[in-house]
């Protein structure tokens, strides 16, 4: 399945490599994302604010369509556990929505989580942990995720806000005055929360509360102590660690990196924490400014897709395409290119690996859809 800018969905058989079926009139505005909930019911979203499903038996028409965002929304997650869909928009939300209660109305949502810049959200693959990236520069890790529990400012406790300078930057603010620096989440103008200081109903025996949030500045090569933008936001399939494509706020520089967890608490709960670790790095070609590169990991998580310039590069931790447990290095090293990939004539703005086939698609700024699969 395709999203395209005008308002399209495009589907293609990956063995056939034959089109098979275009929604002309998926969406009002620009289709961003498609995520796959079983294997015939999709959603969509789009820039027109809403989330469409759909069900592949039937796509003369959707099976509803939600609305709950102010702005774009661009990402689309699902809760296989609890079945329900996350989605996330340029109004800085993400939405809760209950597809086990759906109607021709929609489904009932609610607003799970707020914060300013929101770029993209990510649940890992066990779906404990919720990652949002910004535009100026931080990540959000919601730990120990409860998608149940709504969170409403001053409900959560911050684990640690690592190289925060601008309190306003990170959330929405209720009020124009100052924040303590360190507090970028509005805890009545007070500073990170400890254990001690929540209800003993939040407290979890042996780790940290259910949602407890963690502000982290990634650290990024060539920085130069400039800002940067998180653009694109993936995850390891085994959970271990996190993909980032990063830009300089002057754009003129592009980085993937990828950051290995770190697990456990603080040693003690009013010590700092940092759950990201810098592995590997690449500089990437800078062309096609303003625009969002899409990059994703291999299925087995040995291997990442990545849009260079006109084509794509397959990058490994290492040239034998080890795991990433087998080559953790104690400084960070720069990504291996395994092979480079080029077909189109316009800024590839997106690629992904199959599921389940030897394949992997990219797609151009033009419209061009390329699926390569390796000789044998």
């Amino acid at each position: 399945t395709v999203a395209c800018e005008q308002t399209e969905v495009l589907l293609f058989d990956p063995i056939s490599l034959k089109h098979i079926k275009t929604l002309s009139e998926a969406h009002e505005d620009c289709v961003n994302n498609i995520r796959f909930l079983d294997n015939r019911l999709f959603a969509t979203c789009s820039d027109d604010t809403t989330i469409a499903l759909w069900d592949l038996r039937k796509l003369n028409t959707k099976v509803c369509t939600l609305h709950g965002h102010t702005s774009w929304v661009k990402n689309i997650e699902y809760d296989t556990n609890t079945r329900l869909l996350v989605t996330s928009g340029f109004d800085g939300n993400v939405i809760i929505w209950d597809t086990n209660r759906c109607t021709e109305d929609g489904c009932p949502h609610k607003k799970f989580f707020h914060t300013r810049f929101l770029m993209r959200m990510r649940l890992t693959p066990d779906c404990s942990k919720m990652l949002i990236s910004t535009s100026s520069g931080y990540l959000l890790i919601l730990h120990d995720l409860d998608l149940n529990k709504s969170l409403e400012v001053g409900s959560y406790p911050i684990l640690r806000a690592r190289r925060t300078t601008s309190s306003s930057d990170i959330t929405s603010s209720g009020s124009s005055g100052p924040r303590a620096a360190g507090s970028p989440c509005h805890q009545n103008d007070a500073g990170p929360l400890s254990e001690k200081h929540l209800p003993r109903s939040s407290q979890r025996e042996g780790g940290s509360p259910r949602n407890s949030l963690e502000v982290l500045t990634p650290e990024v090569p060539g920085e130069r102590d400039r800002g940067n933008c998180i653009t694109s936001l993936q995850l390891h399939p085994k959970g271990w660690a996190t993909l980032l494509r990063c830009s300089s706020n002057t754009d003129d520089q592009e980085w993937t990196c990828v950051y290995e967890f770190q697990e456990g608490a603080p040693v003690r709960p009013v010590s700092p924490r940092c759950s990201l670790r810098l592995t590997h790095c690449i500089e990437e070609a800078n062309v096609g400014r303003g625009y969002i590169k899409e990059l994703c990991f291999s299925p087995d998580g040995r291997m990442i897709s990545s849009p260079h310039g006109f084509g794509i590069r397959l990058l490994g931790f290492d040239a034998r395409c080890s795991e990433l447990v087998d080559c953790l290095p104690k400084e960070a090293s720069p990504l291996q290119e395994i092979r480079s990939l080029y077909s189109h004539n316009d800024v590839v703005l997106t690629t992904k690996f199959s599921p389940t086939h030897c394949q992997i698609a990219s797609g151009c700024l033009s419209g061009r859809v390329s699926l390569y699969q390796p000789k044998f």
